[in-house]
């Protein structure tokens, strides 16, 4: 097998060891040993062993962490409970006391507080570059530099980072290089071809598309997911059986949602662009976003996720006819997450004004009168119509 729309169902099989066509859950916290104890041993050390206790492996997981690494060209893959769950153990897999990490300024809110509030407690330093300036991140170098960790397109503002560069640079410089990978997933994008080391997702997203489980996922080499286990195994954020299955369920659409969901933002993109009510939109699909032709290099789709910031004479107007479109917005629902079949809509500086002081709001460019848009899989007629009813209560 080779497409990743045939992998994405059939890799991995092995794993269900049942007649079943659709794989079962397999809700146990442990399993039988084997009489031998040498294989007992093997069971209880060996990485992500399926059929030992739940916090080391489990069945699903192992046939889900076949898929993405299939789908990500790595060598291996690990599944844990939440985004936050595969970031952080991703991340102290790498750094100890004294390391430095390069950043960029805008990063998940999440991943952000993780770098200022619990890794500088713990003496990890972290420089923050601009994104979109590849100069930046070497004059960020210092001799401790142990991690490049990027997102792009970054959330929420949609900047994108050279992967190319970045991972040449970590190969010349024996740095990792990681990418959080969410906002594309590997239907756009695979960071592997440009030589990162390590990619992330919060699975809650596209790879599971219907909104009903949490889970993150660290794709890489062998050596690094064998790394970032062991230090799964002690700090206990193991993927539920049930959540497992959901995503293994996701995954068998992935390729179909993504696709769709592309097709969409592109023609909301090119629809809101021409209302008077949108000061501006940002979407990589578009021709006017200023990266757009380094997003053709390393994209094969533009993903489902859009910015725009709404017309006003002033902030205070345009924080006013956001939450006007807000409130009459019926297909779109105002909630957080994305990438999901159903459309959704968020006001950041509200979502993270709670967790990001007015500074470093502005310097991650989110203003008050931005909203970001995840575009789902419904009908692209019904999904501008409801732009057009709410535009117009304003």
């Amino acid at each position: 097998m080779s497409e990743l729309e045939t992998n994405s169902i059939h890799i991995g099989k092995d794993y269900n060891k049942t007649n079943a066509v659709v794989s079962p859950i397999f809700q146990s916290s442990t399993y039988l040993a084997s009489d031998n104890l040498d294989e007992y041993i093997i069971a209880a050390s060996e990485t992500k062993y399926p059929e030992f206790y739940q916090r080391h492996g489990n069945p699903t997981n192992s046939q889900v962490a076949a898929i993405l690494a299939s789908l990500e060209k790595t060598e291996d893959a690990l599944v844990l409970a939440t985004g936050m769950a595969a970031i952080s153990t991703a991340i102290l897999a790498v750094v100890r006391a004294g390391d430095h990490i390069i950043a960029q300024r805008s990063h998940y809110s999440g991943t952000a507080l993780f770098f200022k509030e619990f890794l500088t407690d713990y003496d990890v330093q972290v420089s923050y570059v601009d994104q979109t300036d590849n100069e930046a991140f070497l004059e960020a170098l210092k001799p401790n530099t142990k991690l490049f960790y990027i997102e792009t397109p970054s959330n929420p503002n949609l900047d994108i980072t050279d992967l190319a560069f970045i991972g040449r640079i970590g190969k010349e410089r024996g740095i990792i290089t990681m990418v959080d990978n969410t906002f594309s997933s590997p239907i756009n994008q695979t960071p592997a071809e440009f030589g990162i080391d390590v990619i992330i997702h919060s699975a809650t997203k596209y790879l599971g598309g219907h909104s009903d489980l949490t889970a993150g996922a660290i794709c890489g080499s062998k050596e690094f997911v064998q790394k970032a286990w062991r230090r799964s195994l002690v700090l206990g954020a193991s993927l539920s059986p049930f959540d497992s299955w959901l995503l293994l369920r996701g995954l068998k659409t992935l390729s179909l949602r993504v696709k769709q969901i592309n097709e969409n933002a592109q023609q909301l993109a090119e629809w809101l662009q021409k209302s008077n009510h949108i000061k501006s939109v940002c979407y990589v699909g578009l021709t006017t976003h200023p990266q757009h032709e380094l997003a053709k290099k390393q994209m094969k789709g533009f993903t489902g996720m859009l910015c725009v910031e709404v017309a006003g004479k002033t902030e205070d107007q345009q924080y006013n006819n956001a939450q006007i479109i807000l409130k009459n917005l019926k297909i779109f629902a105002n909630a957080a997450s994305l990438g999901g079949v159903e459309s959704l809509i968020v006001h950041p500086a509200s979502m993270w004004g709670g967790h990001h002081s007015s500074q470093q709001k502005k310097e991650a460019g989110i203003n008050r009168g931005l909203l970001r848009i995840s575009v789902g899989i419904e009908h692209i007629n019904d999904l501008i119509q409801d732009f057009t009813q709410a535009l117009k209560k304003i």
